[in-house]
């Protein structure tokens, strides 16, 4: 841990610890929950929630949190390595996602429905694009060599930046998938909002620790003051 969150006030480090432990079992046990009600391979309709679950709700969520400095299940590992897991893991999120829209896309064109008429399926695409750009986009992070003049501490920034408006869309995507007529019909009372509150408690505690992740609460370091020596007498 860097001298700067050492110096943090321990409440503030547990509350964030706390908070990180608590959207990794959160994520998962929602990624559990839609694989239940679903029952992928049932039919061709069940690959898509399921899929996009997986996609946005449990791997998107994992490679974020990889570099929380509170949280993350592998914070002692190199940041290299930090760096090739978290692009597998958007690479996962991509196929389930690309996987997910296939099956939806095919189980319409089988019933003879139109597609993308709502809001979920628009969202759905947008940030299935967001999401396969913003992997391409860090490539150049994992292979220098690829940068060719760019900052690479600025590309850092700007790609967890990104990433975070990204990871919001996946949230909002999954936020307007429980609101449609599957899932509505899937579950009754208090379920329903019980389910809406998992997205939206990630998305928010994923933004609250934004700072954390993309380093702007890190602290500048301190420069050394030059004496001037008086002037003898």
């Amino acid at each position: 841990m860097s001298i700067h969150h050492e110096s943090e006030p321990k409440l503030y480090r547990y509350s964030r610890t706390v908070c990180g432990v608590f959207t990794h079992v959160l994520c998962a046990l929602f990624s559990v929950f839609i694989t239940v009600l679903s029952r992928p391979g049932s039919s061709l309709f069940s690959w898509h929630p399921f899929l996009m679950t997986l996609a946005f709700s449990f791997f998107m969520t994992e490679a974020v949190l990889l570099f929380n400095p509170y949280s993350s299940p592998i914070k002692k590992l190199k940041h290299k390595t930090k760096g090739r897991l978290h692009w597998i893991l958007q690479g996962l999120c991509v196929c389930c996602a690309a996987a997910g829209l296939s099956a939806i896309f095919y189980n319409k064109k089988l019933n003879d429905k139109p597609h993308f008429t709502t809001w979920h399926g628009l969202i759905g695409v947008l940030t299935l694009a967001v999401v396969g750009l913003q992997s391409l986009g860090g490539l150049p992070l994992l292979y220098p060599k690829l940068a060719k003049g760019w900052s690479l501490a600025k590309l850092k920034r700007y790609h967890a930046a990104s990433g975070l408006l990204t990871y919001l869309l996946g949230s909002l995507s999954l936020f307007l998938g429980l609101c449609s007529a599957w899932f509505s019909s899937s579950v009754n009372g208090y379920v329903w909002y019980l389910a809406v509150l998992c997205p939206v408690l990630c998305g928010l505690v994923i933004m609250s620790q934004g700072p954390a992740l993309i380093g702007w609460d890190q602290a500048p370091p301190l420069q050394s003051a030059t004496v001037t020596p008086l002037p003898s007498v």
